[in-house]
């Protein structure tokens, strides 16, 4: 510290600042200065930082101070965090600073020994490190030993708050820190960490329900560190042996016997750039898919073989096993030049040490997604923050299709990285009313006690709970849909328990989830589990695969056990993994169509990328859409309302009830074998009509389980459950005026 301590320092206790002075810290962070005191009055708080800027430190120096007497002998904090990788991070980070205070941090998760959870419920003391599932299974497994684990609880604090809000999960979460006060009987002082938040409004609301207006916003006011980055377009072709270019290496061309689809020569020279420009430094490279981590893993592995290098290029995703992340981590943290091909896995504030620069292949799937990624980088003192993001676009010829020539994907990273600079990043779409986790949650509470009564699970879940939209009715019609199913059943006196179905589920370890997990087979090469895949096309023996960044044979299937046997080969071939992309915010699409109408060239795009923008703006004026959103060509009629996915999901149901044949066709609608004039028509028909009713539109929708227990669902509960996530009416009757309004323009000038 220097030697004018600040006043903040001075509210903290002497152990603490002990420890800051063992540190060697020579001042708070600013973040850390504004959060002290409110914590120590106990207040709710949101922190949001950037990565790296000391979120962590600003929310325990004072909890330590606040629990420091009674932390030794009472469980007086639990951390919940989305993943267990960050939870094995942080555990070793805080149990220095508990040990300061004379108590412990204790992880708790699938991972750690059951000695370590034993010794945590015998001798309840200092904070509990725990995922949002693990929580669950403490209630359902330990519900009667809950009351005293939390009697003295002071802090629940979230992690990464921003990868729940939103979601499932994330209703989970409200749900296990209501039931938590419920247990402890009374509030306890919620604390939330964020990186990126695009409406801390919403986040305060999110961490206390009903009463975020009271929940104390401290926002760090560091300057931002200087960012560096470059846009590199690449237009996509097949790559060939007859075609190869000298200048390419031939160890690039994914040609080997097995794969049934070479990569392309834009993948090669992508490859080609990532291993020149990342070798001999530490880097994180993000890929929107799986698919594509291993297969750019398996390019620059080969790449570094055939020139007699050391491998420097390790893979990272979910369905890979533990071990095989945990030693891709360690790369990173060690002194070595390595490079990490990732999805999401490593996107949120696992500690990996500091990297040299980020790679982004393919846009960003939203700005708060690359805002997050940005910031992993640029942590060492004076360097900036350096992202280099290669876009792939369709050669165009006689048969290119429209979106492909609007060369949609560089004007979407265009457009995210606008609002970037901007620091505008999404805010997640209104709550739905997460009747799945709802089932979930029923089933959990009657494990916890034993049974309950209709009016009180209500009462603690809904009307004083985080599913406080779903009505009564709505809520006993869920009662009794569980019950057909027999997942529950009523006795005599009213009580509601568990059937013998309801059993087996909440007894089952994939119920602690409020999240869908695929059937997936174990991949075994000899006696190591590689990780596991989700089998969406036929395995055969004698076939090739490529996965965690190597080229394998199929052994042997074992479909009792669900088990691949894998032995090294010559020949791999990429599997196909699921999921999909993710849903586009319509403030996004409105900054596409500014970049569209712009003139000026972003500096930080390559020769390639200012060739592909300006044939996307050529493309964009010559079909006439700064003029008239709607397109005939040919046959088909396509619509570019610059609208976000709701939005556009939302219409194509519109247009549907009016007998239209449209598809969603990502920015836009396409009516096929549809004219102009008819779709004008049918505009004006929903304008007058006035803004949807939401629910009566998913009637028409033929797949609405989506989620984990909608299985459990009337269609009537289906709908409500859909309407409230996936469609925004009033969205979409904005912009139907909007583009009805434009449609009227160009008549009166065409008349």
């Amino acid at each position: 510290m220097s030697r004018d301590p600040s006043s903040a320092f001075e509210l903290l206790n002497p152990s603490v600042q002990r420890w800051i002075w063992r540190e060697r810290w020579n001042d708070l962070q600013d973040i850390q200065e504004q959060s002290i005191a409110p914590i120590l009055r106990g207040r709710d708080v949101l922190i949001s930082s950037p990565t790296a800027s000391g979120k962590t430190e600003a929310a325990f120096l004072p909890i330590c101070t606040a629990v420091a007497d009674t932390a030794g002998d009472a469980l007086s904090v639990i951390y919940i965090s989305p993943l267990k990788a960050l939870i094995n991070d942080q555990v070793l980070r805080l149990n220095d600073l508990f040990g300061s205070i004379d108590t412990v941090a204790t992880p708790w998760h699938g991972d750690i020994p059951a000695h370590v959870k034993r010794r945590l419920l015998e001798r309840p003391r200092g904070a509990l490190l725990i995922t949002p599932e693990s929580l669950e299974a403490l209630f359902v497994r330990r519900g009667t030993a809950i009351p005293r684990l939390v009697a003295h609880l002071q802090f629940i604090v979230v992690d990464e708050l921003h990868a729940f809000i939103g979601a499932e999960r994330g209703r989970q979460l409200q749900s296990l820190m209501h039931r938590l006060e419920i247990a402890a009987h009374g509030p306890v002082a919620r604390i939330g960490l964020s990186a990126t938040l695009g409406d801390p409004g919403l986040a305060s609301e999110f961490l206390r329900p009903g009463r975020g207006e009271h929940v104390k916003r401290i926002t760090s006011h560091v300057r931002n560190r200087e960012v560096r980055m470059q846009v590199r377009g690449y237009r996509r072709v097949r790559a060939s042996l007859s075609n190869g270019s000298a200048n390419r290496p031939q160890a690039d061309l994914h040609t080997d016997v097995g794969a049934t689809e070479p990569a392309t020569a834009d993948d090669n020279d992508i490859a080609r750039h990532l291993f020149e420009t990342l070798r001999g430094y530490t880097n994180l490279a993000f890929a929107n898919r799986r698919m594509e981590v291993e297969l750019f893993a398996d390019l620059l592995r080969r790449v570094s073989e055939r020139a007699n290098l050391t491998n420097e290029f390790w893979p990272h995703h979910g369905s890979l096993a533990r071990e095989i992340r945990e030693a891709a981590e360690e790369k990173l943290r060690s002194s070595r030049p390595a490079t990490v091909i990732a999805t999401t896995t490593l996107e949120l504030g696992i500690d990996i040490g500091a990297v040299d620069s980020i790679a982004q292949i393919g846009p960003p799937n939203s700005v708060s997604s690359l805002t997050q990624r940005l910031g992993r980088s640029g942590r060492k003192p004076g360097a900036p923050s350096l992202i280099r993001i290669y876009v792939r676009e369709q050669e165009i010829d006689t048969r290119t299709p429209t979106n492909d020539q609007l060369r949609v994907s560089l004007v979407q990273t265009v457009a995210m990285i606008r609002l970037l600079l901007e620091r505008w990043v999404e805010s997640p779409p209104p709550a739905s009313l997460h009747l799945s986790t709802l089932v979930q949650q029923v089933l959990s509470l009657i494990a916890q006690h034993g049974g309950s009564r209709a009016p009180e699970a209500y009462l603690l879940l809904c009307s004083s709970g985080p599913f406080d939209s779903v009505s009564q009715s709505d809520f006993a019609q869920l009662l009794r849909e569980m019950a057909s199913h027999e997942l529950i059943t009523q006795t005599h006196d009213g009580t509601i328990v568990l059937d013998l179905p309801g059993e087996r589920l909440v007894n089952h370890y994939d119920f602690y989830a409020a999240f869908t997990t695929p059937d997936e087979w174990r991949l075994i090469a000899g006696s190591r589990l590689l990780g596991t895949l989700p089998i969406t096309s036929p395995l055969v023996v004698r076939s090739f695969l490529i996965f965690a960044g190597r080229r394998w044979r199929i052994v042997r299937i074992d479909e009792r056990r669900r088990e691949v046997g894998l032995q090294h080969a010559p020949g791999g071939l990429v599997p196909r993994f699921d999921g999909h992309g993710a849903l586009i915010h319509d403030r996004v699409r409105e900054e596409m169509r500014r970049v569209y109408m712009d003139n000026d060239v972003p500096a930080y795009l390559d020769a390639t990328g200012r060739e592909l923008l300006a044939e996307g703006r050529d493309a964009f004026w010559r079909f006439g859409l700064g003029r008239d959103p709607i397109l005939q060509q040919g046959r088909d009629t396509r619509l570019y309302a610059w609208a976000g996915d709701r939005i556009l999901n939302t219409l194509a149901l519109q247009f549907r009830s009016l007998g239209a044949n449209v598809a969603v066709e990502r920015p836009a609608l396409l009516f096929s074998n549809t004219p102009r004039e008819t779709v004008r028509q049918q505009l004006s028909e929903l304008a007058s009509a006035g803004p949807a009713d939401a629910r009566d539109l998913a009637t028409s929708v033929e797949n609405k389980r989506t989620e984990k227990h909608h299985v459990f669902l009337s269609d009537e509960l289906l709908c409500s459950d859909y309407a409230s996530g996936r469609l925004d009416s009033n969205g979409a009757w904005q912009t139907i005026m909007r583009v009805s309004a434009s449609g009227d323009e160009v008549s009166r000038q065409d008349a």
